[in-house]
């Protein structure tokens, strides 16, 4: 089976095995796109369990994914971190965790690259959800056009289309934070 594009409106259901093997191929990548959006690991890691767990349920009620299970685990997350920021609104880690700090390196020019990671963040999270999460599927998880096409359940051309209003409306506020993005 693979995941990616596995069909769950089936003629048999799922049995234990296919949600085993869902969840270890997408649980990485979802925790990975948790934690650069929300900065936390350990929140990181509830809004993957929830995920999960809502997927699991609607797997067991008869709903879920009608076509895409990767595209609707990316959704419930994102909908699981929109909810989170509305509950609380605060962003204190840097964009990319997951970075080695360089030991010779030049302190202040790390200092100065840490700072610019959390006013890029802050950018980040000052766009609407989807161009938020546009940014954050292309250029953070790597995932083609195609590919957030799918998840965001729009066509090639509106992705697109996203992906370019949201790098221009995160450059304009770069820009008035005065952070160079190039």
């Amino acid at each position: 089976m693979r995941v990616n594009t596995m069909i769950v409106a089936q003629a048999k259901p799922l049995d234990k095995q296919d949600l085993v093997e869902i969840y270890e191929k997408l649980s990485p990548a979802l925790y990975r796109y948790a934690v650069r959006l929300l900065g936390n690991r350990e929140t990181a890691e509830d809004c993957v369990s929830e995920t999960f767990s809502r997927f699991l349920q609607a797997v067991r009620g008869g709903g879920g994914p009608k076509e895409n299970v990767q595209a609707y685990l990316y959704r419930s997350a994102h909908n699981w971190i929109t909810d989170y920021y509305r509950r609380t609104r605060e962003a204190t880690q840097p964009l990319d965790t997951e970075e080695p700090i360089d030991i010779g390196a030049n302190p202040s020019r790390l200092v100065m690259k840490e700072h610019e990671r959390q006013e890029v963040r802050k950018a980040l999270l000052r766009l609407p959800p989807d161009q938020q999460q546009v940014i954050a599927l292309r250029f953070l998880e790597e995932m083609s056009h195609d590919e957030v096409a799918v998840i965001l359940g729009k066509t090639i051309e509106a992705t697109r289309a996203l992906q370019y209003r949201a790098l221009t409306s995160l450059r304009q506020l770069l820009r008035e934070e005065d952070i160079d993005v190039n």
